[in-house]
């Protein structure tokens, strides 16, 4: 083959593209003898790149004054096309095959080290994290709701022809109140072009960069730390579980006004929403619907009960708070443990009213008899087996003495249930994110790790050849970008056909994923990852290397092997 008259600097460098790619492959734990696969791979591109036809290994080193030889050689339009896509093809060959370990769904993943043994008290939120729904409860909840627009709110009754769409949201996306769009941003405060959507229907990514001059969404109209729109705030972020419906209920209200051509107010319209959500829940609405049909409702085989069990037998105190109420909460509790669930746990405080629980010092716990009547004696101490309401974290700490890292609480809102506890009390702190097995399962497929691997070796390509500005050489490289948005595209639909993953903004994380990685020491699909751990167990987070560092070196991967692999950097997955 003849030299490419193009920088051999650009060519030894791309490595560094092989080490990305195999950073994908890697996900979340590392490859036990990966980085032999990827030996010839690089011998033989850099064999290409140098023009010769042996592996790098068997030749002499270079010296600058060949290299300057090579990079001297007038370059001709076809030749340099021709060379150009050999090296294409014989990367894409390369990356089909590579192969990966799966990752275990049930793995528990750190984002601080933690260790179990350091932990006395374990605490628990309850919906979506020791009971779970099933779909049914989204439809339900969209459901009552979408009635109430009607019936309290004078909506049109056209309304009723809309049914929930499972499929049609992610958690953790933000809606403009005022400009009615829902849309993904990532943890930069871009939005993720693609993904914004007025009613049903995407936004044209033009139009998106005309309403906010380009893509960036100023810290000043972003949701308030609790993800709220309010004090100016002109942005709602969605972080809980059920917000689902209630992004579809808007979703599919603003398609209802668009296609009859109303003129309507957006602020109003998101108001009246937030209001018939929350009647569902505060009025007892949807409590009474899955007490009266709870094995249509709540999903058992999540081995809450055996984690607790699990704690339990090995001397952990254990306390619940949430804020359902406790006739809601013991109807689920006895379904999912049993009629005695109360012998395991210390603690139980309902109706707690979190985020507020861990910052209002004023509300004191009131005790509830088993009928639910609130009683008005002083509280003076938390006695195990009683039912309180209300409260505050303070008074709690006070009553119990459970301070500092040696307590560790589980919950799946990301604001309401974790962020207070590490920013200000210094607890551990596990998210339970159930979205997480689904995409586990999505990421261990060979075509998503292959696609994956491709892309980023054509974004190393892309990378080392932007250098060159001949026209024969940009016509290649834009063709090469074409393909990559186009693949970049597929693997968002693959998670979710509007939003993507609720994890990945294209190569950037989204702003979900920067929360939940400073709020959450650790986080897990479910409560019942904690049964494949010993509790001396230590969480170790993966040594992921800044844009500066070497990415070579051992890595531990859950499973308890030792692998000398590449670690990630970047994952471009969406």
């Amino acid at each position: 083959m003849a030299p490419m008259p193009l920088p051999l600097s650009c060519f030894l460098k791309y490595t560094e593209c092989l080490q990305r790619a195999r950073g994908v492959c890697n996900v979340f734990r590392a490859l036990p003898h990966g980085a032999s696969r990827l030996r010839p791979w690089r011998r033989n591109f850099r064999a290409i790149s140098r023009g010769v036809g042996q592996p790098l290994s068997q030749q002499q080193p270079v010296t600058p004054k060949c290299a300057a030889s090579i990079c001297s050689s007038p370059p001709d339009g076809d030749g340099v096309t021709a060379r150009l896509w050999s090296v294409y093809n014989e990367t894409k060959k390369q990356t089909q095959g590579i192969s990966t370990h799966e990752v275990d769904p049930d793995t528990i993943f750190a984002n601080n080290e933690m260790s179990l043994r350091d932990i006395e008290i374990y605490g628990f939120d309850y919906d979506y994290t020791l009971a779970f729904y099933s779909s049914h409860l989204h439809t339900l909840i969209f459901n009552i709701a979408r009635d109430l627009l009607i019936s309290n709110h004078r909506y049109p009754e056209g309304l009723r022809k809309y049914e929930y769409i499972p499929d049609f949201a992610v958690r953790g996306l933000h809606y403009d109140v005022q400009k009615a769009l829902l849309m993904k941003i990532d943890a930069f405060h871009y939005i993720q072009l693609g993904t914004v959507y007025r009613g049903l229907h995407p936004v044209p990514d033009e139009e998106v960069i005309a309403m906010y001059e380009g893509s960036h969404v100023p810290l000043e109209i972003m949701s308030d730390f609790y993800g709220k729109s309010s004090h100016g705030h002109t942005m709602k972020q969605f972080m809980d579980i059920f917000s689902l419906p209630e992004m579809t209920l808007l979703s599919c209200v603003n398609d209802f006004f668009m296609k009859h051509n109303i003129d309507y107010e957006p602020v109003h319209l998101y108001k009246d929403v937030k209001e018939a959500i929350r009647d569902v829940h505060v009025k007892g609405i949807m409590y009474r619907a899955v007490e009266a049909d709870i094995d249509k409702y709540i999903c058992y085989g999540e081995q809450s009960h055996a984690v607790l069990k699990k704690l339990s037998a090995h001397g952990k105190k254990m306390f619940l708070i949430t804020n359902s109420p406790f006739d809601f909460v013991d109807r689920g509790m006895s379904y999912i443990v049993g009629k005695d669930w109360r012998d395991l746990f210390d603690v139980v405080i309902v109706q707690a009213d979190k985020p507020g629980f861990f910052n209002d010092r004023r509300k004191p716990f009131r005790r509830v008899t088993d009928k639910g009547a609130l009683l008005w004696d002083r509280i003076h101490r938390l006695e195990k087996g009683q039912i309180y309401k209300q409260g505050n974290l303070y008074e709690f700490l006070r009553l119990t003495g459970w301070r500092g890292s040696k307590v560790l609480y589980f919950g799946d809102h990301i604001y309401s249930d974790l962020a207070d506890l590490t920013l200000k009390h210094g607890w551990r702190t596990g998210a339970i994110i159930p979205e997480l097995r689904k995409e586990i399962k999505i990421m261990n497929t060979p075509e998503f790790v292959h696609m994956m691997s491709w892309i980023q070796a054509l974004t190393g390509l892309i990378e080392q050849m932007q250098v060159n500005w001949d026209p024969a050489s940009q016509a290649v490289v834009e063709e090469w970008i074409k393909e990559r948005d186009a693949m970049r595209s597929q693997t968002k639909d693959i998670f979710n056909a509007q939003f993507g993953s609720l994890f990945r903004a294209y190569h950037n994380p989204t702003y979900f994923s920067r929360r939940l990685s400073r709020f959450a020491d650790i986080y897990m699909a479910s409560i019942s990852c904690l049964l494949n751990y010993d509790l001396q167990h230590i969480f170790f987070p993966r040594r992921t290397p800044l844009q500066h560092e070497s990415p070579y070196w051992l890595e531990y991967n859950p499973s308890g092997r030792l692998a000398s692999s590449p670690a990630p950097q970047d994952q471009s997955r969406v």
